[in-house]
């Protein structure tokens, strides 16, 4: 394979030619245009209107939505680089409020599509085209959207209320330095080096990067717990208190446009099994010779030592083992490197984590990551990428239509991984290597689908506790009994991991959003075992669903692939794949 040359830090430029002057007033005075394009056509808007002005104005405000994501990108993209950087927060803010503006100026268009008729709007949206699922997605909303007025004084209310103080959460988690002592050495480290040790074969520095982690939250709990305080109360008094809706979740499944039911049924389904991963966990705690797994233990490695990656040699691994599924797909992740799209390196002030911006079709996405050579740092580059594909996928869609649902946006990028994790696997053929592969992909999979579904039950019954008044000392009891019954008695727990909950960005920056995660794993699990009955006559199918976007409701977008969402048997059925998965490992008894 040739050599990857592997860009560590991205380029903006192809987003925006740079940050002031003339490449960014040209942008401003494109949106003032196309706004007043579509200020010009609200006396048109009538019940009976042709249908080709209908499209006329539909396509402006396309181009208002096209040139806000691409302005809102840059701004969140330059301010992950460094969330000290004052210039960029300065520019964030402008943007801010310049882009909220805009969207009360072209409120009216989607207010006015909401309220029409059901007739009328049905003859315009047989229509649309790309655009249908749009409209049918402002249809659903209409019983939840207010007036004119009402929905201006939100946006504006947004930008300089919560928006604003989730802004200074990341600002203030992003700056916290930690101590850790490691072989004599006393290291201080980002957050994401800090859990990098999370990993290390020795129990002990795995405690003490834990108890760091929770020492420096747990100082700053008062400031963080009272922002995640008015997160909920925020949200309470938009989403049920104005808008009506049933539950606090209910808003946020209206947006995935799935029913309540379907999430209950997914979350039953997981509670119910967290047996499955106490047995792993047990099996765990007998292979690392103790007694019991401590909850610094879950995701130990079972050798002494971590095999370690060069950027370029991660960079290798992933496109082989996406070359092996689809030369096309790994063509297109290629894409990502090619255009210097990947910000790599980690350093103090870089926003933590790892994710994937696909910002407008066309335009290749942007990833972020905070790579530190350890063997999670592979698989998570294979995740962010399945992101990026999936969006490069769906390229041929409106931007309106371009960006798959919350239940789906996880298809590519866990599909990436179980590719990764084959290729190891086949490559392998010491025992002792393949249980640790293997044992590598349930500590993923557990994060991925128990944790993130309690995690969700925690924040149905925080919404629910922070509505009652109850005090930060109550919550953190309620979250510590949540994992006293997801981990049984499998697991023992310290007191510290209590704080857990303040350390979940998600929380913050969108309720609910982290069953997706569950939805996600469990919808790949049934994915990916009919690729391996099927071979290369599953692609067709895995890339139509790729190719939707956000196209269709999730629903209709798996239906096609034979898939039941309301069905607890087939989320049962991705457990029943974890088990199965359980037995090999079992079945990998390496010689002390």
């Amino acid at each position: 394979m040739a050599e990857t040359r592997t860009p560590t830090r991205w380029t903006l430029t192809d987003l925006l030619a740079a940050p002031e002057g003339e490449p960014l007033e040209r942008q401003l005075r494109d949106l003032e245009q196309a706004l007043q394009d579509l200020e010009m056509g609200r006396p048109r808007l009538t019940p009976d209107m042709p249908a080709s002005e209908f499209l006329n104005l539909l396509h402006t405000y396309e181009r208002i939505a096209a040139i806000s994501r691409r302005l809102g990108a840059y701004a969140y993209l330059w301010f992950s680089e460094d969330t000290q950087n004052q210039a960029a927060l300065n520019l964030q803010g402008r943007l801010d409020q310049l882009l909220v503006a805009a969207h009360n100026r072209a409120l009216f268009f989607e207010l006015w599509f909401k309220a029409l008729p059901d007739e009328a709007a049905q003859r315009l949206i047989d229509s649309s085209g790309d655009e249908r699922y749009f409209l049918e997605s402002l249809r659903r909303l209409r019983p939840f959207t207010l007036s004119e007025p009402e929905e201006r004084v939100i946006a504006l209310k947004d930008a300089n209320g919560i928006d604003a103080l989730v802004n200074l959460y990341d600002m203030l988690t992003s700056q916290y330095s930690f101590s850790l002592q490691v072989e004599g050495e006393t290291k201080t480290l980002t957050q994401d080096e800090l859990m990098a040790y999370c990993r290390h074969p020795a129990p002990e520095v795995r405690a003490a990067a834990y108890q760091e982690l929770y020492r420096v939250y747990r100082a700053n709990s008062t400031v963080l717990a009272q922002i995640y305080n008015h997160r909920v109360r925020d949200w309470h008094a938009e989403m049920l208190e104005l808008r009506h809706f049933a539950e606090p979740i209910s808003a946020r499944n209206t947006m995935n446009d799935l029913p309540d039911a379907v999430v209950d049924t997914l979350l039953q389904v997981c509670r119910r099994n967290a047996g499955v991963f106490q047995r792993y966990f047990g099996l765990k705690a007998r292979w690392l010779k103790l007694g019991k797994l401590r909850r610094y233990d879950i995701y130990a490695p079972l050798s002494p030592s971590e095999k370690r990656y060069g950027l370029d040699e991660a960079v290798d691994l992933v496109l082989e083992s996406l070359e092996g599924f689809s030369l096309e797909v790994a063509s297109l992740a290629r894409r990502v490197f090619d255009e210097r799209h990947l910000d790599a390196t980690p350093r103090p002030g870089k926003r933590g984590g790892a994710y994937c911006y696909g910002v407008l079709p066309g335009l290749t996405p942007w990833v972020l990551t905070n790579f530190t050579g350890r063997a999670r740092d592979v698989p998570t580059l294979a995740h962010e990428l399945g992101h990026a594909v999936h969006a490069m996928m769906a390229a041929d869609h409106s931007v309106l239509t371009y960006n798959a649902p919350l239940p789906l946006a996880e298809t590519a990028s866990v599909f990436g991984e179980m590719l990764l994790t084959d290729l190891l696997l086949r490559r392998e053929g010491d025992p002792t290597v393949r249980r640790e592969l293997l044992a590598s992909v349930l500590d993923d999979t557990y994060a991925t689908v128990l944790r993130q579904a309690y995690f969700t039950l925690f924040e149905r019954d925080a919404h629910r506790l922070i509505d009652q008044g109850k005090t930060i000392e109550e919550l953190a009891s309620h979250y510590f009994a949540a994992l006293a019954e997801q981990f049984g008695s499998a697991v023992e727990l310290s007191d510290e991991f209590r704080w857990e909950w303040i350390v979940v960005p998600h929380f913050y920056h969108a309720p609910f959003y982290t069953y997706a995660y569950s939805f996600g794993q469990l919808l790949v699990l049934a994915l990916y075992q009919r690729y391996r009955a099927e071979g290369e006559a599953f692609l067709p199918r895995y890339r139509k669903i790729l190719a939707y976007g956000g196209s269709a409701s999730p629903a209709r977008i798996l239906a096609e692939a034979g898939i039941d969402i309301s069905d607890p048997g087939f989320w049962q059925g991705g457990f029943d794949v974890i088990s199965g998965l359980i037995t090999d490992l079992e079945g990998l008894e390496v010689p002390s």
